[in-house]
């Protein structure tokens, strides 16, 4: 598919197929079998056009691109928005379904910091395999006429080979230096707390097929979004926000401690956490921060007092689940803007955190810790947060992982560097594992 030049937003790139006219999006149903293993009929393509956000086996995945757009700096989010807005505006939609994620659909990612070469971009697929409870569905886009609906089969994706893993930007005991110098900037200032993060760099033998890595991370973690796009892949716990006729939902983590494997030891673990006077502190700081955020936005909201714990298979998170009934005209999109950054991955206050965050953690996050999701036409959609995830190189033999930490007054630094191991196993194991036996 040649892609032309198009006219976009002020600052931004887009892209579109050549050929006239509107954005045609069709929508079919098909027998839920076809759908059965969304992540398993996902064609052989370039990480750059394949597409995926599936929890439990529902959601969608997608490939080819009919258009797209590019964005950078502070008005990256409203950048992105406007052209999704002015694409749509004009579309023909035959839509058979009519579920979540149904029609035209773009996905996308952005950047953590504004100023981050990562920049964002928000892209339209050319087709789009969905599954909600018994319904099942495809969506082909187009400019001028949607193409035919695509015969489905599985695909068998290659394990990468030779992998090898190596330090980032920083070491562990590096890593650990800069934490401490975190606790000692919040004993003495107005910072409560601050999220850091670390990355690590990996190397292959051969190009890494996403695919592989899509279908290890659902198959271990199936309580996370499994997501994909433009070669950001990852499985995030985290729902940012999720807009859907007006009902306004967001999943808050904060507090982490890691699984042994022992079921009784992990509940006594459990326990401990939720009496954790560090992680409740932890958590209540990124509770308040998505409660103001989405306030504004709402007329009615439900925050609950306390969190609950949210067993993963490799660590456990205090959780809250912020409610809310929207009360003007806001898209998904905004809401996951006025969200960013979160003290989940940012701290508390948020200025102060962002000005330490750039000025000791040592690194481009890039789309790492910023939102991920999609949208639909009319404004509705889910965001996550990229956590959990690695960005794709252009090579593709390379990546980075990444993870991070929420680092407070009574924070040990190397009881932080094992955190973020902890979080670092779903993406090594998706590289390096093979499938579960069952």
């Amino acid at each position: 598919m040649t892609l032309l030049p198009a006219s976009g937003p002020a600052g931004a790139r887009s892209d579109r197929p050549a050929g006239t006219g509107p954005l045609v999006a069709r929508t079919v149903p098909i027998p839920l079998s076809l759908a059965h293993d969304l992540l398993a009929v996902i064609p052989a393509l370039p990480a750059d056009q394949l597409y995926s956000w599936v929890r439990r086996g529902e959601g969608f995945v997608g490939w080819g691109r009919v258009a797209s757009v590019v964005t950078r700096g502070a008005d990256r989010f409203t950048e992105a928005e406007a052209w999704w807005q002015a694409l749509v505006q004009s579309a023909q939609v035959h839509d058979e379904v009519k579920v979540p994620g149904t029609g035209p659909i773009a996905v996308g990612s952005f950047s953590y910091a504004a100023d981050s070469t990562a920049g964002a971009t928000l892209a339209v697929p050319q087709v789009v395999v969905g599954r909600r409870g018994e319904q099942a569905w495809v969506t082909t886009m187009g400019v001028g006429s949607a193409p035919e609906v695509p015969q489905l089969a599985a695909s068998r994706p290659e394990q990468p080979i030779g992998v090898r893993f190596a330090d980032g930007g920083l070491s562990s005991p590096e890593w650990a230096t800069v934490v401490r110098e975190a606790v000692a900037r919040i004993t003495s200032s107005v910072l409560d707390k601050v999220v850091l993060a670390r990355d690590l760099e990996v190397a292959t033998d051969a190009p890494i097929d996403i695919r592989w890595l899509l279908a290890r991370l659902a198959e271990r973690y199936e309580n996370t979004w499994v997501f994909a796009t433009d070669g950001l892949v990852g499985a995030t716990p985290e729902l940012l926000v999720r807009l859907d006729k007006g009902l306004v939902h967001s999943r808050v983590l904060a507090g982490t401690i890691r699984r042994t494997g022992d079921d009784e030891h992990d509940l006594a673990l459990a326990a401990s956490l939720a009496r954790s006077s560090k992680d409740l502190e932890e958590h209540e700081y990124a509770v308040r921060s998505v409660a103001d955020a989405l306030r504004p936005h709402c007329f009615s909201m439900n925050v609950p007092e306390s969190p609950f714990v949210l067993h993963l298979t490799n660590v456990m998170h205090l959780a809250t689940d912020v409610a809310g009934v929207l009360g003007d005209r806001t898209t998904s999109l905004t809401l996951a803007a006025s969200l960013h950054p979160s003290a989940a991955v940012c701290g508390t206050p948020t200025v102060q955190a962002d000005a330490v965050i750039t000025d000791i953690e040592g690194m481009d996050r890039g789309r790492y810790a910023g939102p991920v999701g999609w949208m639909d036409a009319a404004g509705d959609g889910e965001w996550g947060i990229a956590l959990r995830c690695g960005a794709l190189l252009p090579d593709d033999r390379r990546m980075r992982i990444y993870a991070g930490c929420g680092i407070v007054a009574g924070s040990d630094p190397e009881a932080e560097v094992a955190e973020s191991d902890a979080k670092f196993i779903p993406m090594r194991d998706a590289l390096t594992a093979p499938p579960l036996q069952r």
